[in-house]
């Protein structure tokens, strides 16, 4: 198999960025690929690369659903959750016929533009329940179409949380388990177009024991900042995102 092929320390590096990729998405409720990509692509194919990171990421989800399981509120999340659940398969279908380059360098000039924006200003704009459930809903399906096309999820329902304003509690408890079904439904479109392999598997199970420890030390670590803190150790992220994506294209 795949996996008993790496030398050790290749295999030692594929496992430091399961282990620090699960401690920023334990911490920040998304990141996974942020963190990994850039390392797995030094030790694996390519090709194993974006199935891995779903996995992962969902692996660690697990930990950060259970983290925030007391404040969930269904009725508050579910226009996200039915958005993003009819984005999914748009934006798988958006690989076939749009140009990556476009959609990257887009995507990438925009969230850069915004968590610059918000990292700067020094009074944040809030907009409160303007849009209601309707805005949220399409906000969903922003996030659902971004996660089947690019893996990128957590992005426009995170933002948009931080617009309407609120607890980070709160914010977390709705694109956390946001970030958990379009992951499932992107690996779920993964293993039927066949990229989701028994080696690609075996190096998943070698990854998880320390996803998991990376997770649960970063959700420890959540509880102990204070939610200005944690806003900036988001907006950076984004930011780094943003960065990779274009990137991404420019050298594609």
């Amino acid at each position: 198999m795949l996996g008993t092929a790496l030398d050790f320390p290749l295999l030692a590096l594929v496992m430091v960025a399961a282990l620090v990729a699960g401690f920023v998405t334990g911490f920040a409720g998304f990141g996974t690929g942020l963190v990994a990509s850039g390392l797995w692509l030094q030790a694996l194919p390519a090709a194993l690369v974006p199935p891995l990171v779903v996995l992962t990421s969902v692996a660690a989800q697990i930990v950060g659903l259970i983290m925030v399981r007391t404040v969930f509120d269904w009725s508050h999340a579910a226009p996200y959750l039915i958005g993003g659940v009819i984005g999914v398969p748009l934006g798988i279908a958006a690989l076939a016929g749009a140009s990556p380059f476009v959609l990257k360098t887009s995507i990438g000039a925009f969230l850069i533009a915004y968590a610059s924006y918000q990292l700067i200003q020094r009074r944040k704009r809030l907009i409160g329940k303007w849009g209601g459930r309707t805005a949220d809903g399409m906000v969903g399906i922003g996030g659902g179409f971004l996660g089947g096309f690019a893996g990128l999820s957590a992005p426009l329902p995170l933002m948009w949380l931080q617009l309407r304003g609120g607890e980070s509690d709160a914010q977390r408890a709705t694109y956390q388990p946001f970030n958990a079904v379009v992951l499932t439904l992107a690996s779920l479109g993964m293993a039927i177009s066949g990229q989701i392999t028994l080696g690609l598997l075996w190096i998943a199970f070698l990854c998880l024991p320390a996803t998991l420890l990376g997770a649960w030390i970063g959700a420890r670590a959540y509880v102990g900042v204070s939610a200005q803190t944690f806003q900036r150790v988001v907006l950076s992220l984004l930011l780094v995102s943003g960065c990779i994506l274009i990137g991404q294209a420019l050298v594609s």
